[in-house]
């Protein structure tokens, strides 16, 4: 199996923000800012990432009457791990994302991939696919709050690229996240013709 063409799949191919459209409830929550939508990216890959390798391990000793309860109890464990680090390591983080962590454990995206792709192959195409689907989702997600944190604030990543007063505050707030990703897979959409 090819793994560049697995992380070309990912990004671009079946990029689950524009063209799959799936895990949309941390799409349109958390990136009110380019930061967050990164952040909640990166946790999401993490998640994906070692959820595909163990899933990939021990897919053939679990039984198919319970293999979609042991994938979610493995989902469940890392994101629990994932969740203590983070408000370890990161409180500024933890605080902004807040409850949308837990929540990743029934993001459509980890338990689909860990159905359709690393319940069939192996341990290393299973980790270039949780990376290839992990940076398309948080290039989504980081693309997605930086459009919203520049026309809402004036500002990306904290630097400030015009005066705020000149930013629509619609775009900070839930309306604009429709707005702006709607905008973005019409744009994405027309690239890909």
């Amino acid at each position: 199996m090819n793994h560049l063409k697995v992380l070309w799949n990912g990004i671009i191919k079946e990029n689950p923000t524009f063209v799959l459209l799936l895990g949309m409830c941390p799409t349109l929550g958390t990136t009110s800012s380019a930061l967050n939508g990164m952040s909640m990216g990166l946790a999401t890959m993490a998640v994906l990432i070692f959820s595909n390798l163990i899933i990939s391990l021990i897919k053939n000793l679990v039984p198919d009457m319970v293999r979609i309860p042991a994938f979610i109890v493995v989902i469940a464990s890392l994101v629990t791990i994932l969740q203590m680090c983070i408000k370890a390591f990161a409180p500024e983080i933890d605080k902004s994302l807040g409850l949308f962590i837990p929540l990743i454990v029934v993001n459509c995206i980890i338990l689909g991939r860990a159905e359709a792709f690393a319940a069939k192959n192996g341990p290393i195409a299973s980790i270039f696919d949780g990376i290839g689907m992990g940076l398309g989702f948080t290039l989504g997600l980081t693309l997605l709050g930086a459009v919203r944190e520049l026309l809402g604030t004036g500002k990306v990543f904290s630097l400030t690229l015009f005066p705020d007063n000149y930013g629509a505050l619609v775009f900070v707030l839930a309306p604009g996240a429709f707005i702006a990703l709607g905008y973005l897979i019409a744009i994405v959409n027309k690239l890909k013709k």
